[in-house]
């Protein structure tokens, strides 16, 4: 990627847009293009200025962040989303839901809105080379919170879909939703760096799918995780 790193503040707080802006301008690589204080001006304001990434607060009023997140992935070229959440209180069952159906729909990740400046910086880095800022471990809690009243029919269906795959393609979903990285799953599965590349690129466009963290969550939806 030439040149900084486009990125989009949506959040209905001013104080947590200033900090968000503040935290991404001691990064000379990043760049904030727009603020958006509520859901309905995302769209508008990715047309206008054509971020690489969105720090998408997940609620928000007059659009949500997941309809909002929905929308963009939906887009052609779309940018990287990171889904921000509020600070921890210790009642996190609805924040979970929505956090999970963002990353259903294409989310890169999640943060607090609280996380220090400089995770926040390198997760904007990361998602902008195209990797996902979400460890196998909180994909599992999250799967696992939310997912109990129809853990059997998300089962079927993510089973249906993966049986498309071919062995190696199947292989190499599973070590995604292990938390692999293409070096680990290269040394695993005896495939070269590129082997790797082609095979996730397949799956990507099998399944329909916009990127690793949601090969991940087909994976536990399928149960293929599971000790």
């Amino acid at each position: 990627m030439s040149g900084p790193v486009g990125v989009l503040i949506a959040d209905d707080d001013p104080r947590s847009r200033a900090g968000l802006r503040t935290a991404l301008s001691a990064a000379v690589d990043l760049r904030v293009v727009g603020e958006a204080g509520e859901g309905d001006q995302v769209v508008p304001l990715v047309e206008r200025h054509d971020p690489d990434v969105v720090l998408m607060d997940i609620r928000m009023p007059a659009w949500d962040g997941l309809a909002a997140t929905r929308t963009l992935r939906a887009r052609p070229d779309p940018p990287e989303v990171i889904v921000l959440t509020g600070r921890d209180t210790g009642d996190t069952g609805d924040t979970d839901a929505d956090v999970l159906g963002a990353l259903r729909a294409g989310a890169a990740g999640f943060l607090r809105k609280d996380a220090p400046p400089e995770e926040l910086v390198t997760a904007v880095r990361r998602v902008a080379r195209g990797q996902p800022v979400l460890s196998a471990a909180v994909t599992r809690r999250l799967v696992a919170r939310v997912s109990a009243a129809d853990r059997d029919r998300r089962r079927a269906v993510a089973r249906a879909r993966l049986a498309s795959l071919n062995a190696r393609e199947h292989a190499v979903a599973v070590a995604v939703g292990q938390g692999r990285t293409d070096r680990e799953i290269a040394a695993l599965l005896y495939l070269s760096g590129p082997a790797v590349q082609a095979h996730l690129s397949g799956i990507l466009a099998r399944l329909g799918l916009n990127n690793r963290v949601q090969i991940a969550l087909l994976a536990h939806d399928a149960g293929l995780l599971e000790d």
